[in-house]
């Protein structure tokens, strides 16, 4: 599985390859899954360019990309979108009267909330993205949750943006996770961590992501067009053509 993360908290002042509307981010998700992407993480934005979890800005997003693709399609659930831990459950739990809900939905473990808003989610049918950072106390607090077994996957996230050492914080981020309650891992990383962390990825057989929110640039450092680019070079990175040959 290869899933492409559309935009990120990244916005207009990263550049215009970045989807920030919804009729953007559906033609980017439909370059993104027909160059390779098999799954979607989008973050709903207002029309200033800000993340949001308000059913008023998600449900045209869902209904744009979905329009387009037939593949699973998630959100961002972070502190950033909403900080008040509470805030952030009522507006998860107003996505009840939506015409559709995302298929799945990320929660940053070592958030304050994290439980209640995966409980929120898990109430609604949503599948949860666990969110483990590395460097942070995510991990623990994870091998410890009650909702550990009921998660969709793990999102092992390295935070090491250092291209020499990302490879060993990945590791590093891995055996803090241990067996993950059985559940699926995802690895990726970011910035100039992100490529030498898909390539770990690739040679260990995890699920992994590319996109222009983990990274604006190729391998060799020259700036990506589009989401599309990023996928294809991401599943050559990856390995996946001598994986299907």
């Amino acid at each position: 599985m290869i899933q492409v993360c559309l935009n990120g908290p990244r916005g207009a002042g990263d550049g215009a390859v970045v989807p920030v509307s919804p009729e953007a981010m559906a033609e980017s998700a439909a370059a993104a899954v027909a160059a390779g992407a098999t799954d979607i993480h989008v973050h709903p934005k207002t029309p200033c360019g800000q993340d949001s979890l308000s059913p008023r800005v998600l449900a045209p997003v869902l209904e744009a990309i979905r329009a387009r693709v037939p593949v699973p399609v998630g959100v961002t659930t972070g502190v950033w979108a909403e900080p008040d831990p509470g805030a952030r459950v009522e507006r998860i739990r107003s996505w009840a009267g939506l015409p559709s809900l995302p298929d799945h939905a990320s929660v940053n473990w070592h958030e304050p909330g994290a439980e209640e808003v995966a409980a929120a989610l898990v109430e609604l049918g949503v599948g949860v993205e666990a969110g483990i950072w590395s460097a942070t106390d995510g991990a623990a607090r994870f091998a410890a949750s009650p909702l550990g077994p009921r998660v969709l996957r793990v999102l092992a996230e390295v935070t090491d943006a250092s291209a020499e050492t990302a490879e060993e914080s990945a590791r590093a981020l891995l055996a803090d996770l241990g067996p993950a309650f059985g559940r699926p891992v995802l690895l990726h990383g970011e910035d100039g961590g992100a490529w030498p962390v898909l390539r770990l990825a690739g040679r260990l057989g995890l699920a992994t992501r590319i996109g222009l929110e983990d990274t604006l640039v190729l391998p060799d450092g020259e700036r990506a067009v589009s989401n599309a680019q990023l996928v294809a070079e991401g599943l050559v990175q990856y390995g996946w053509a001598q994986r299907s040959s």
